[in-house]
């Protein structure tokens, strides 16, 4: 038997390797700018995911799309979803309709990007169905890639996707089939968080951090993060990932609609969670961190709802059900969720009043 004098060392040391972990992970989400990762397609750098072969195509299309300059590469953003939506990807048929929507890569086209909304929701993409309600189609437009592909109806994807999954091998992970949810790579089941149109989605292999050189300031922050999460029980890296987007970690960060600090609390949000100075880095942060906490409990654990709601409010999520189709929410929440691949978070219920319930808590799915 152990004699609790060593039990008890052997514990504090076991926590202070946790500890520095988790610190070490928080600081390189802290310092980089984007995923970055080894690539066999072309000479740029992409993520490498080892899943199905259309998996891996969206998941470096994102790359390319939402990357920053000198990475981004929207042509080929919009060259390897084509690949992967004529092998029946539902998400990578929603990226290239967001992609003709907004002219990116492409020129704009809202009937292609309506077509192809309405194709990523029957196949299966939850977020497709609002977009595809914001943009109606009246007939199939389908973009010239696909068509050379011989693709010209729903149809042909539905057989393809089930060709690519019968010769999937046992254990590959796969995402975007028909019947799941449009990034997930679990079942839906009607009525549950995270389907019929709530984007939620779960990443089985997120993309790998190259660490760099922190500066001594972020360092700071990261520490104070970590220290303070626990407070909130939240993952000190979801905090970190919202910072680095929000604000790219300048406390002295104002934008047009003056929101402002780390986490950009606009003044509401600020009184709101008892924020005085929001240029203050530690009631900055706490504040941040209350919002996440509160939102988190409101949305049951769901990430991607959290996310869209800290963006865009969560009066708008609510009204959609799900992450608004705005062009702003969504690439925000796309950009944090490529830092914080995580579908689920714990929540504490005690953050919310009695009266605060959302249409999670009733059993309610996305609007029709």
């Amino acid at each position: 038997m152990t004699a609790p004098g060593v039990r008890s060392i052997g514990m504090r040391a076991l926590r202070s390797v946790r500890a520095r972990a988790l610190v070490g992970a928080a600081l390189a989400l802290a310092v980089l700018p984007a995923p970055v990762a080894a690539s066999d397609e072309g000479t740029g750098a992409a993520p490498e995911i080892p899943q199905r072969e259309e998996v891996r195509l969206t998941e470096m299309g994102k790359f390319f799309e939402l990357s920053e300059p000198p990475s981004q590469d929207l042509g080929r953003a919009r060259d390897l979803y084509c690949r992967a939506a004529a092998r029946g990807h539902a998400e990578a048929v929603q990226r290239l309709g967001w992609l003709y929507l907004n002219g990116l890569g492409v020129q704009s086209s809202p009937p292609v990007a309506g077509t192809l909304f309405r194709w990523a929701a029957e196949l299966g993409d939850g977020r497709a169905a609002a977009l595809a309600r914001a943009n109606p189609a009246s007939f199939d437009t389908v973009p010239p890639c696909l068509q050379a592909m011989g693709i010209t109806h729903v149809d042909a994807l539905r057989q393809r996707a089930a060709v690519a999954r019968a010769a999937t091998p046992p254990g590959t992970a796969a995402t975007g089939a028909s019947g799941t949810s449009g990034t997930s790579g679990t079942s839906v089941t009607p009525g549950t968080p995270g389907t019929s149109g709530t984007p939620s989605s779960a990443v089985d292999n997120p993309v790998r951090f190259r660490q760099g050189p922190a500066p001594a300031e972020h360092r700071q922050i990261v520490d104070f993060v970590v220290r303070e999460a626990r407070v909130f029980r939240l993952d000190p890296r979801l905090v970190l990932a919202v910072a680095r987007i929000e604000s790219n970690l300048d406390p002295t960060a104002r934008s047009p609609k003056n929101a402002q600090g780390l986490m950009q609390l606009i003044p509401e949000t600020a009184q709101r969670f008892n924020v005085r100075d929001a240029f203050d880095v530690a009631e900055n942060l706490r504040g941040g961190m209350a919002y996440l906490r509160w939102l988190l409990a409101y949305y049951q654990g769901d990430v991607a709802l959290t996310l869209a709601a800290y963006n865009a409010g969560e009066g708008a999520v609510d009204r959609y059900r799900g992450v608004p189709p705005f062009a702003e929410t969504i690439a925000y929440v796309q950009r944090i969720r490529a830092l914080y691949p995580f579908d689920r978070h714990p929540f504490d219920s005690k953050a919310l009043a009695a009266n605060e319930r959302s249409w999670l808590s009733r059993g309610l799915v996305a609007a029709p």
